[in-house]
């Protein structure tokens, strides 16, 4: 059974003993090559890659604080989507018997983590999924590239990719809390998307899918709440 977009049904046609299914992304820069909702159209694919659900309209607006350096970046901050979750959570488990929420913007961690664990305390059966690609570079770089590369080429400029600060994230973080992307990279990426690929994106959104219909299959929530 193939995946159904919650916005387009009719509610008498709702099935609320179908897995909802939630992508969480961000409008945040993602360097000079990349559109702002690259964290949302991953998260939406993969949500829409997952066979028997309902997949809600994306929340699109995230917490990226540390990217309001550069224009275009729009940010609700962590308190605020956390009760954006919490409420979206309530609200659906009235009808949905689980939820899932898909999360494409690392920065969304904390907000979607203590949601999930505040709606699974209330006794709703809430988790989430986080969309992290192993071994990834930090922010725009190759991996994010060649994802989009393979889900919306016509959205990736390629003549304008060009190399960020190369510096592994742990060795970043501490600049990253204390003033953001924009003092550790001009152009707003961590790493290096001139190599990316549209087969090497391709294998590696198999994998996040893969992975993604396993935790849903598995249903074994972590202490956090998270399914992976």
């Amino acid at each position: 059974m193939a995946s159904d977009q919650l916005g387009t049904q009719f509610w008498p046609d709702v099935d609320g003993s179908r897995t909802l299914v939630v992508p969480v992304g961000s409008i945040e820069q993602h360097g000079p090559h990349l559109p702002l909702d690259t964290d949302t159209r991953i998260a939406d694919a993969v949500a829409r890659s997952i066979p028997g659900v309902l997949v809600g309209p994306a929340i699109a607006y995230g917490a990226s604080g540390e990217h309001e350096g550069f224009p275009g970046t729009v940010s609700i901050g962590t308190a605020a989507l956390e009760a954006v979750l919490v409420e979206y959570g309530r609200s659906a488990c009235r009808w949905a018997e689980r939820v899932v929420f898909v999360n494409g913007h690392g920065g969304n961690g904390p907000a979607v983590r203590s949601a999930v664990l505040l709606l699974r305390y209330e006794g709703r059966d809430v988790v989430w999924f986080p969309c992290a690609v192993p071994g990834a570079d930090a922010h725009a770089g190759r991996t994010e590239t060649s994802l989009l590369l393979h889900l919306s080429p016509e959205s990736v400029d390629m003549t304008k990719a060009e190399v960020g600060n190369p510096t592994d994230i742990a060795s970043l973080l501490p600049a990253l809390r204390d003033g953001g992307l924009a003092p550790v990279t001009a152009n707003g990426v961590l790493g290096d998307p001139t190599g990316a690929d549209s087969e090497e994106g391709r294998v590696l959104f198999e994998q996040l899918c893969t992975r993604a219909r396993d935790a849903l299959q598995r249903w074994s929530p972590s202490e956090h709440g998270v399914i992976a």
